[in-house]
């Protein structure tokens, strides 16, 4: 997505370093300290979990995730919570 201005893509090591400083910049000194999107990927990991919580079907999530359902559920699924009124709300709707 990014290239260096010689059109070579950055290493990892360089978007280490900018995630770091950026990390300073937008969170508080608390929320540095902590491991809240401590690596790029966290991102990635908060926003399919928000998917999957907001009621997001897992084969959808999985496909724009990038992922097979399977890898999806196995990784994910603990991070599925509060959900449990919908789920039995919409069971007594499919059964009435």
């Amino acid at each position: 997505m990014f290239v260096t201005g010689g059109g070579q893509s950055f290493s990892g090591s360089a978007y280490a370093q900018v995630w770091k400083r950026a990390r300073v910049l937008a969170l508080t000194p608390d929320q540095v300290e902590s491991p809240l999107a401590a690596r790029p990927y966290d991102l990635r990991h908060a926003a399919v979990s928000l998917w999957l919580n907001a009621g997001v079907h897992a084969p959808e999530a999985a496909e724009r995730a990038g992922h097979g359902v399977e890898v999806m559920l196995r990784v994910y699924a603990k991070c599925i919570d509060g959900q449990r009124d919908v789920a039995n709300q919409r069971i007594e709707d499919a059964l009435a």
